[in-house]
């Protein structure tokens, strides 16, 4: 590819080529062939092969939104001679950064780093890194894309808070309960069976009619159990930044149940987002799920949502819009403990009351911690 330099080149030899020719001079000519052929060599030059070896990391792979992501190029020179450097450019989400590799000696390597843009949430493909070759004189120049891309996962932010206890509490050796069958497990469904599992939990109807070895699942039904929904309707906010606090939001809440072991279902618009049944790592899960969580134009209204999931246990419901609220008021009854935040700016008046709801109004994450009920 002929750059801006050797387009300008090139028409100024044929200028000179164009009035000097006719007047008879012979410079006029020679010079004109001579930046002609200087502009052709630029371009057989960017055709040979860079005797590289380039290798990119991501690091880390999963960020929070807002935090540091930086990229390492390691590349080395493979080659017999002094490798005189070359321009790297990589694409994230739209943007180009360009990172300068200096020359390198023979057999000698180098790592550069740069940063990458973690403002939006999302997976973000980083790549394909295109290397750019020039001749010595910036006369021509090509772009040769090297590797596959890699993926930058931007999860949403979290703030520290308390789970929701819904008014029970967790007890220190084990069930809290001794009043429902086997303690307070609860039938929470069947799963095929895995060496190791208790023989006594086989479901020997399922058994019989499926062939295959079934056991059931059973839940704590004293554990302090959440239903966290986020409205991902596209009109309950006014613009990205507020459903990103949400997201924010939500995350923040998850969080605060899986840490602690308790069951957690995650509601959005389109469906359940997560079932989280108190096991290891599952906090990781909640980031993973959110990370990749937009608006939709088919999502559903919360009050809609909210008569698919089960009774019981703490309610924490987020939202852009205070129209919201009327859908936690109405399942009121069926919680121990019922939250909405709304998140953005609450607008004119107080904050609505005489509804049975916890209203927190966040406009950030620092206030979220600060009028989360403990």
């Amino acid at each position: 590819m002929i750059t801006r330099a050797g387009w300008g080149l090139v028409a100024a030899s044929a200028l000179m080529y164009a009035v000097g020719a006719p007047l008879g001079y012979t410079q006029a000519a020679v010079l004109a062939v001579a930046g002609l052929a200087a502009v052709a060599a630029g371009a057989v030059w960017t055709l040979r092969g860079a005797a590289i070896d380039v290798r990119r990391e991501v690091t880390p792979g999963k960020v929070a939104r807002g935090e540091p992501a930086v990229a390492l190029l390691h590349v080395r020179n493979t080659g017999r001679r002094r490798h005189p450097g070359l321009t790297a450019r990589d694409t994230v989400r739209g943007t180009s950064v360009a990172v300068e590799v200096p020359p390198l000696p023979r057999g000698s390597g180098r790592t550069v780093s740069y940063r990458l843009p973690t403002r939006r949430r999302g997976a973000t493909p980083v790549g394909p890194l295109l290397l750019d070759r020039a001749d010595p004189f910036g006369l021509a120049r090509r772009s040769i894309a090297h590797g596959r891309a890699d993926m930058l996962l931007v999860r949403p932010r979290t703030v520290a808070l308390p789970p929701p206890r819904a008014g029970r509490q967790r007890h220190l050796d084990g069930l809290a309960s001794r009043s429902a069958p086997d303690g307070a497990a609860g039938f929470d469904g069947l799963r095929d069976y895995v060496i190791g599992d208790d023989l006594r939990h086989v479901h020997w109807r399922s058994t019989a009619r499926t062939g295959v070895l079934m056991v059931k699942e059973l839940t704590d039904v004293n554990l302090p159990a959440t239903v966290a929904v986020l409205d991902t309707r596209p009109g309950s906010y006014e613009g990205d930044d507020e459903f990103e606090l949400a997201v924010d939001v939500a995350a923040s809440v998850a969080c605060a149940v899986t840490r602690e072991r308790f069951p957690l279902r995650l509601l959005t618009g389109t469906g359940e987002l997560l079932h989280a049944k108190g096991g290891p790592g599952e906090s990781e899960l909640v980031l993973d799920r959110l990370a990749v969580v937009e608006r939709e134009a088919t999502a559903e209204p919360p009050l809609t949502t909210l008569r698919r999931a089960r009774s019981g246990g703490a309610l924490v419901l987020v939202s852009g819009t205070f129209t919201a609220l009327t859908a936690a008021a109405a399942a009121r009854r069926r919680f121990d403990q019922v939250v909405f935040v709304h998140v953005g700016n609450p607008g004119a008046g107080e904050l609505p009351t005489g509804t049975g709801v916890t209203v927190i109004q966040a406009s950030d994450l620092t206030e979220l911690a600060a009028a989360w009920p403990r």
